[in-house]
Order: C-alpha cells, then sequence, then structure tokens
C-alpha cells in the first residue's frame, strides 16, 4: 500500500491551504458570526447565504480550486480518493470551507451518484448545474416513524402508476433541505416490496417544487439550526414524477448507496480529521499562552499527556482512513468495506475526544461561538449517527471478521 501523494495533490494543497490562509481563516470569525445573526432561527424561508460565502466561491472557481473531489478529469480534476484526502482535511478545519470549493455535503455524494449511476439527460439536466454551483441538492434518506439505522426499514414508497412514479412518505434528517439553492431531491424509498431486502428499494430524483412535497421544518442539531444548509423534515403526499427521474432502475437503491457511501466516507472523516487538527492546534496555543496557579496551564493537571494522546488519536485515524481511501481507489469499494466501517467509528470518536479536551483547555471560551469548537462538537457527535451509528458499522466489522474464520 502507498499513500504517498502525487504531485498533482501536493500541487493542489499548497494551494488551498495558501487560499485557506488568505482569504477563509482572516474572515472565519466575522462570517460565522453574522451567519448566526442573520440565520440562526427557524424560519429557513428567510435564510440567505452569507455574500462574503457568494464572494469566495467566485474567487475559488477562478482559482481552479473548484469540484476538487470527483475523479473525472474532464469535468473536474480527476483526483483519487487518496489524493483528495489532505484537501478534504484541509477544508474541515473551518465549517463553511467546503462549500468554498463546491466540495460540501451532500452534493458532493449526490453529484457522484449522477455521475456514475445517472443517465445522460439526468447528468445534463441536474449534474451539470451542480457542478457549476448554480444550485444546491438534498439527500432523503432517513424516516421518523422506522428505525432507520436499519435501512431496509425504510417505508416512504416509490410507485409506478403510467409513465410516472408516485411517492408517499416522510423524510427527516435531510441535510440541505434550507439552502436557498435547493432544487432537487434525490430520494430513496421502497419501489419493490416482495423482493430481497436489499433490492426493494429505489432512488428518485424529485424537484423541491414539486406539488405534493412539502418542507415542513427545519430541525436543530444539539439546540442549534445549520443555516443555511439545513437538516429538514419533508412531506411526499402523492408526488408525482417521470419515469425518466429513476435512476438505474427500480430496487437498484442500495447497490447505488454502496457506491454512494464509500467515497462520501472518506469526505467526512477526511475533514473530521481536519476539524481535529485545528482543535489541537488551538488547545496547544491556549495551554502555551494561558498562565493560571503560576504556571502555563498546559503544565498543569496531565495537559501535556493529552496532547500527546491526541496527536496519536489523530495520527492513527487519518492513516486508517488514507488506508479505506487506498482500498477504494485500486480494489474497489467492495473491497473496503471493512475499512469503510472501520473509520466511520474511529475518526468520529477521535474528533469528540480531542474537541471534548480541546473545550476543557480553553474554559467558557470553548463553548462559545467565538472559536469553532462548539460546532465541531457538535459535528463530531451527529457523524457518530450520519451514514449510520456506530453499532451497524461495528457489526459490519464483526461480520466481516468472523467470515474469514467460517
Amino acid at each position: 500500500m502507498n499513500f504517498e501523494h502525487s504531485e498533482r495533490c501536493l500541487d493542489y494543497l499548497s494551494q488551498v491551504k495558501a487560499f485557506m490562509q488568505e482569504h477563509i481563516f482572516p474572515v472565519e470569525a466575522q462570517i460565522t458570526r453574522e451567519n448566526h445573526e442573520m440565520n440562526g432561527h427557524g424560519d429557513w424561508r428567510k435564510w440567505v447565504i452569507h455574500p462574503q460565502i457568494e464572494a469566495l466561491k467566485e474567487k475559488a472557481k477562478a482559482a481552479g480550486l473548484w469540484n476538487l473531489f470527483l475523479p473525472d478529469a474532464d469535468l473536474a480534476k480527476g483526483l483519487s480518493c487518496v489524493d483528495y484526502a489532505p484537501l478534504a482535511e484541509e477544508m474541515g478545519k473551518v465549517s463553511f470551507a467546503s462549500e468554498v470549493f463546491n466540495c460540501n455535503a451532500p452534493d458532493t455524494g449526490n453529484m457522484e451518484v449522477l455521475y456514475h449511476f445517472g443517465n445522460d439527460a439526468q447528468k445534463q439536466q441536474w449534474l451539470m448545474p451542480l457542478l457549476t454551483g448554480e444550485i444546491r441538492s438534498v439527500f432523503g434518506m432517513t424516516e421518523p416513524e422506522v428505525a432507520s439505522s436499519d435501512a431496509t426499514n425504510m417505508a416512504c414508497r416509490i410507485e409506478e402508476d403510467g409513465d410516472e412514479l408516485v411517492i408517499n412518505g416522510r423524510k427527516w434528517w435531510t441535510t440541505g433541505l434550507g439552502h436557498p439553492n435547493a432544487k432537487i431531491a434525490i430520494v430513496m424509498g421502497l419501489s419493490n416490496p416482495d423482493a430481497e431486502k436489499h433490492s426493494r428499494h429505489a432512488m428518485v430524483l424529485v424537484p423541491l417544487d414539486t406539488p405534493g412535497l412539502t418542507v415542513e421544518r427545519m430541525l436543530t442539531a444539539c439546540g442549534d439550526y445549520d443555516a443555511h444548509l439545513g437538516h429538514g423534515e419533508m412531506l411526499l403526499d402523492n408526488v408525482r414524477v417521470p419515469k425518466s427521474n429513476l435512476i438505474m432502475g427500480m430496487g437498484k437503491g442500495f447497490a447505488i448507496a454502496q457506491g454512494r457511501l464509500g467515497p462520501g466516507r472518506i469526505h467526512h472523516c477526511m475533514r473530521a480529521v481536519g476539524a481535529a487538527e485545528r482543535a489541537l492546534e488551538l488547545a496547544i496555543k491556549r495551554g502555551l499562552s494561558r498562565i493560571a496557579f503560576g504556571k502555563p496551564i498546559i503544565k498543569l493537571g496531565g495537559n501535556q499527556e493529552r496532547i500527546a494522546q491526541a496527536r496519536m488519536a489523530i495520527d492513527q485515524a487519518r492513516l486508517l482512513t488514507l488506508n479505506a481511501a487506498w482500498k477504494i481507489d485500486n480494489l474497489g469499494v467492495k473491497h473496503a468495506m471493512t475499512e469503510i466501517s472501520a473509520i466511520k467509528v474511529v475518526v468520529p470518536n477521535m474528533l469528540q475526544s480531542v474537541v471534548d479536551m480541546s473545550i476543557q483547555m480553553h474554559g467558557g471560551a470553548g463553548v462559545g461561538g467565538d472559536l469553532p469548537l462548539s460546532f465541531f462538537a457538535t459535528m463530531a457527535r451527529t457523524l457518530r449517527l450520519a451514514d449510520g451509528p456506530d453499532e451497524v458499522h461495528m457489526g459490519m466489522v464483526s461480520r466481516l471478521e468472523l467470515k474469514k474464520y467460517q
């Protein structure tokens, strides 16, 4: 296994770091504060995109730092998972940085679905505007009425009626639903109830202005709204779309999801590694600069050992994620299932631990809004549920491990 990054990767990494230092870090606190002032309420219909974020997007696009995630040299930069990983890590250090480079979830995953599984018409209508940043998208999977940790429980119905598909159900934690530019949802639902359990579901493209689709509310994560992206709840009541909006075919939902979630988890996990690096950096600077009881606080209460533990945990998590990325690149998603599940457990738990340590080092400042630590804490905790809870992924790892001995 070779985790060494290519020259192209290192060149882009240098450019992304320079862009972050020049354009993003200097305005991070201001944008975060003003965004909360403008959008820190539940009426998503009044949410707006901070004008400086829009300006930063234009700068990133002009600099060629756009769509770095997609492994296609014509539509994007053609970087592998291993080569994109350190770029995602750098973006993870600031809450809104990924969007600046058009590399934010859930759009990256949705674009990969359309790129790998969409037909030409679907790509032209939806993939191309997403790649240019003209529109945003959402992914409707989790449902409030069933235990969505078992995705085979999904009950939202997708039924054929002549030349149309009729969709009925309710989705929540639909990421991106509050974005002012959100135009299209990829909805996963039950399409073939009598088939084998992993062949019962389909994915379909549903424009958000389709009659019968109602956005009911945005949900708070640990008491705060993730404006302007939003995690929303939507009702689909006899929503009708053309059959041409079906992705791949009826019953193909899990096959698509497997392809979508592999690279997507690399993205999530490397952003989390970046957040952990930022939290550790802040903790060290705080610990060296603050004096209590006659000493720098980094020399009090076992803090030096905590710094060492954080350093080791971050490096371990990064290497595990790069291992998963290498397997996806060289062997395919099906041969990286243990590693993909493992990072989904290891990395958010690592981030949660490192951020908690950093918050403790900062005292009251750690839980306030002047620093990104409270955002990172929410990110870490929710990541342990998003794309499946820890227990589901540990179950996958144990099943694959036991299979070796059967």
